[in-house]
């Protein structure tokens, strides 16, 4: 072969052998493309039709639940005093007579138990008798007595209404000097001050519609149909301007739940999407969540027109504790900035994983089994004191930890750089000084689900309200859920709450105000209780 032939089919060669490569670079391309695609595919199907929880969907997780939950019956003893005697029914007929009035009396005290209360509601108690032609026997005719009586109850449900309260203020003047022409001093009865200056609204319907709104998720446009009905039709404008009115009045206690929020050893934060009445349309601005801890029991919610990080900066001014998020990068300026330790979570971690199941379903089983092990251990120590939890995520958490980060690192040489699960374990690689916080502070949680399940508040209300009319709204929809949510968190009744906050709150002192936190009013008020 002559030299030129050998030179021109060894370009041949090369140049066929870098057509494949490419070819075989577009082949890895596309199946990382088709992967993708089924990933958020899978993804929004989960968001309209599946289960909201993060677990995997494959088949073998609950054969292996099935396989655990056999082994452990097998194991367990079967003493013959806890098999009840029963006669066997004669008659295939009979057995499903049996069974039925079996189910007949299983729901029946599934119903008692959903009427635990009962003895508590108010009786209304109405006597039914005969009149005097039905009293007379059939036989002899005498009139027959009382013997006795049969009781049954019934649930009823009272619409609310409204009243009108009229306010007569009686004016007193001295006769005499008027007899005797001098100087008049005419003085007329207080009322009790509103909550509203020359306002219509009472404290009781004012409560009604912020929690209806802030707490039972029900828009004003529905409040107004609800209110025609009962017989007198409150524009929702009124309504809208009477929640900022409310705000407005409620909002030194709102700033005084953002102090104690931010001498927190650890908030929990998040943010969503919260559109605002713009021209044309809405603009996209954000509500943020800041949970604070347990020594100081508050959920403060901070509205702001952008995602920028002034946001949290603003709010987060001088905190140099722990904040409890997810991976958003407007974080990273603020932590810095402040010396705050940043702590991941590992719902999030997990999450990513489950979307990129159906891409390697080998390495999240596994990853997931592992996770699981993690949350097994905050689930037993979930009492515990800090000391001890520490202790036990140090001795048992941490091994699982270090195995983990060895199988990531393992599982990201064996998967293509843009594989879905490779972007999934990225994420956790990236963040395992975040997502190991936990394990140096027993007083940081596992993940911030916590802030998250703040976060639904929202999302409802966006889904019902659309969208808030201002900036002055958006702040206002803060201060009301604030209350509304920290309530929920204590276990208080929102409109009783604000009620009572609204009858005394225009004259309460600026020394007293703390004693109308949530959590105190609901300790003074037990105390009050028990006292009585």
């Amino acid at each position: 072969m002559l030299p030129e032939d050998r030179d021109i089919l060894q370009t041949m060669v090369r140049s066929l052998l870098l057509e494949r490569d490419a070819q075989k670079q577009r082949v890895d391309e596309l199946q990382i493309e088709l992967l993708r695609l089924q990933v958020q595919l899978e993804r929004f199907r989960k968001w309209y039709y599946g289960r909201r929880a993060d677990k995997l969907q494959t088949p073998g997780e609950v054969a292996q639940m099935l396989l655990e939950f056999a082994e452990a019956l097998n194991e367990k003893p079967l003493r013959k005093e806890d098999i009840p005697p029963s006669p066997e029914p004669e008659s295939e007929q009979e057995k499903t007579t049996e069974q039925q009035a079996e189910l007949r009396s299983v729901k029946r005290s599934k119903g008692r138990r959903n009427l635990a209360d009962f003895e508590n509601l108010p009786v209304t108690k109405h006597v039914y008798e005969l009149d005097e032609q039905k009293r007379k026997c059939p036989c002899c005719g005498e009139q027959r007595q009382e013997i006795g009586s049969e009781q049954s109850w019934q649930i009823e449900y009272v619409p609310g209404h409204f009243e009108r309260l009229q306010h007569v203020r009686m004016k007193y003047a001295c006769q005499n000097c008027e007899q005797n022409g001098t100087e008049q001093h005419i003085d007329i009865a207080a009322k009790p001050q509103t909550a509203i200056d020359r306002g219509m609204a009472g404290p009781g319907l004012l409560s009604y519609i912020v929690t209806s709104k802030f707490a039972d998720y029900t828009p004003l446009y529905r409040m107004e149909d609800i209110f025609s009905r009962q017989g007198f039709e409150i524009s929702r404008a009124t309504q809208s301007i009477w929640c900022g009115d409310v705000g407005d009045l409620a909002e030194s206690l709102y700033n005084l739940m953002v102090e104690r929020v931010r001498a927190s050893h650890v908030i929990a934060t998040d943010d969503t999407k919260q559109p605002m009445q713009a021209k044309g349309g809405t603009a996209s601005a954000r509500m943020w969540v800041y949970v604070g801890d347990d020594d100081h029991p508050y959920n403060v919610f901070d509205f702001t027109l952008s995602r920028d990080r002034d946001g949290p900066k603003t709010f987060l001014k001088n905190y140099d504790q722990v904040l409890l998020a997810d991976a958003y990068g407007g974080y990273n300026g603020v932590v810095a900035g402040n010396a705050i330790t940043r702590a991941g979570c590992w719902a999030h971690c997990r999450r990513a994983i489950v979307d990129a199941e159906k891409t390697a379903p080998e390495i999240a089983r596994e990853a997931v089994e592992r996770i699981a092990a993690l949350y097994a251990v905050e689930r037993e120590m979930k009492d515990a004191s800090v000391e001890k939890r520490l202790e036990a995520r140090r001795q048992r958490s941490l091994p699982v930890l270090d195995l983990l980060r060895d199988r990531f690192l393992t599982w990201k040489q064996q998967l293509l750089p843009k594989h879905p699960m490779a972007e999934a374990i990225n994420y956790a690689l990236n963040h395992w000084a975040e997502l190991t916080v936990f394990t140096t502070d027993g007083a940081v949680p596992i993940d911030n689900n916590v802030s998250e399940r703040q976060m639904k508040r929202v999302v409802i209300n966006r889904k019902n309200s659309l969208f808030v009319g201002n900036e002055r709204g958006g702040h206002t929809a803060a201060i009301l859920m604030s209350l509304t949510s920290t309530c929920r968190r204590h276990g208080i009744d929102p409109q009783l709450y604000l009620t009572q906050l609204l009858v005394n709150l225009p004259t309460i002192q600026s020394s007293d105000l703390p004693d109308w936190l949530p959590d105190q009013w609901k300790l003074i008020n037990a105390t009050r209780t028990v006292d009585l």
